[in-house]
């Protein structure tokens, strides 16, 4: 098998043929499901051996799955930034020339977030009459003007960040949770994470707001984009009562099994309204396992190398599938993507940054399965071959403001009294981890699907 990144493209292109061809009264409802750090090995589908995910191997046995799924970035930020825009994080700002900003790794302090210059699929959407939610975290930024309501969705419950913590609540608050624009309490505090046992309910929490607007909206006959972008799977690990001790994968897999139990219950309810065939749904991960927190906290990478925070396999490769009942035909899976461009995909006008990219076949699996010595000579000698083109390529690139430079542990220095009267996100959070697919290829047919006239964006 050899497939890159950008075969997504390739396959969402059939998946829109039979919308077409069906004539929907309206357009197709959209349900994003974006996991924290899970790993390419975590599924069963995937080959986990305790084959703890029945749901989520079930979806892709009746869908459409994908083993050569990468995302943009192997840190949160950058690859959620990359999703929602269908950019590169080098193209929307959510990169890094400093190493005071940790590449997106640092909390609170990060002051950067997504700008009003990028345009957000919820935006897009919404101008084609969707309503658009996000649950979880969001994690494009914590000030007022990077607020998810500020840039195309109509409601929010969840945090801008991470569930880190707990912190001081003197030089650092704890994290908030937001419904919309009213602050509704915080991480270990109104919504408690039991450290030392791992017990949360916050997924059970997530599901309720998925499922209630799932329901609201249909009863309105009102297409929707929901982005489900829950967290239990990033250190530390949470699950509910009900399931925790119940994986033989530990905590983290308990996390797992509550996660694959939830989406089971979405994909039921979305059959239960008789609405299947109205709604495209994805899975998917931000970036690979953090194995820095495992095993007890982190997920696996099946065979490839490293994991989060690296750009092996590991950290960019991640789990995905698609499943729309009546248009994706169950059972389909990816082995070969041939080398091609694609019109109106590989191209772009709005801003001529670089060549075309093209989808191409690398001839083999481009997955590092074994350890690199980075003292043989292969591997000096392939540097030495990298480094010029890497630093030509470089003299032809148009990056953004890098928006993750901007760091100031000022912001969080602030009388306790004042909380309660601040009434916005500004002086509260910043920034960690999360997601990412080919971004630009997998914006285009998400939009194309809605039948919305798609602008030319520069990836």
């Amino acid at each position: 098998m050899a497939t890159v990144a950008m075969l997504l493209c390739v396959i969402l292109l059939l998946v829109r043929a039979p919308l077409g061809a069906k004539a929907a009264p309206r357009p197709p409802n959209i349900v994003f499901l974006l996991m924290d750090d899970m790993g390419w090995g975590d599924l069963g589908v995937f080959g986990e051996p305790s084959k703890e995910t029945p749901n989520l191997d079930r979806m892709a046995a009746e869908g459409m799955l994908f083993p050569s799924f990468y995302t943009a970035n192997p840190l949160c930020s950058p690859s959620r930034a990359a999703l929602l825009t269908g950019r590169l994080p080098i193209r929307n700002g959510f990169y890094t020339t400093n190493g005071h900003a940790r590449n997106a790794y640092t909390p609170q302090e990060i002051v950067g977030g997504i700008q009003d210059s990028e345009f957000l699929l919820p935006e897009l959407l919404k101008k084609a009459g969707y309503v658009n939610k996000i649950v979880g975290k969001w994690h494009l930024g914590h000030r007022p003007q990077f607020h998810p309501l500020k840039h195309g969705f109509d409601e929010w419950f969840g945090s801008p960040n991470c569930h880190f913590g707990p912190y001081d609540n003197k030089t650092r608050p704890n994290i908030p949770l937001y419904r919309n624009w009213q602050m509704v309490g915080r991480f270990y505090e109104d919504f408690p994470i039991n450290l030392k046992t791992g017990e949360a309910n916050l997924t059970q929490i997530y599901l309720k707001e998925a499922v209630d607007f799932i329901k609201k909206q249909q009863a309105q006959e009102q297409p929707f984009f929901l982005y489900w972008a829950i967290d239990a799977t990033h250190a530390p690990v949470y699950a509910s009562k009900s399931f925790l001790g119940t994986s033989q994968r530990g905590r983290y897999g308990d996390a797992v099994r509550e996660i694959d139990d939830s989406i089971g219950k979405i994909l039921k309810l979305l059959q239960d309204l008789s609405i299947q065939e109205e709604t495209f749904v994805f899975f998917t991960s931000d970036n690979g396992a953090a194995l820095i927190s495992a095993p007890s906290q982190g997920g696996s990478n099946g065979p490839f190398l490293c994991g989060k925070q690296t750009t092996f396999e590991g950290g960019m490769r991640e789990p995905a599938i698609a499943w729309w009942p009546g248009h994706i035909a169950a059972g389909q899976g990816i082995d070969f993507c041939p080398g091609q461009n694609v019109s109106g995909v590989t191209t772009h006008s709005q801003e001529e940054h670089s060549g075309l990219p093209l989808l191409f076949h690398l001839g083999r699996d481009p997955g590092e399965k074994y350890p690199i010595s980075v003292s043989s000579i292969e591997y000096r000698d392939t540097l030495q071959r990298i480094f010029p083109v890497v630093e030509e390529h470089k003299k032809t690139m148009v990056p953004a403001e890098p928006q993750l430079n901007v760091c100031n542990p000022a912001v969080m220095i602030i009388d306790v009294k004042t909380w309660p009267l601040l009434g916005n996100l500004g002086r509260f959070l910043a920034h960690h981890c999360h997601l990412l697919s080919p971004p630009r290829n997998f914006l285009y047919h998400i939009l194309k699907m809605a039948d919305i006239d798609v602008p030319q964006l520069g990836i």
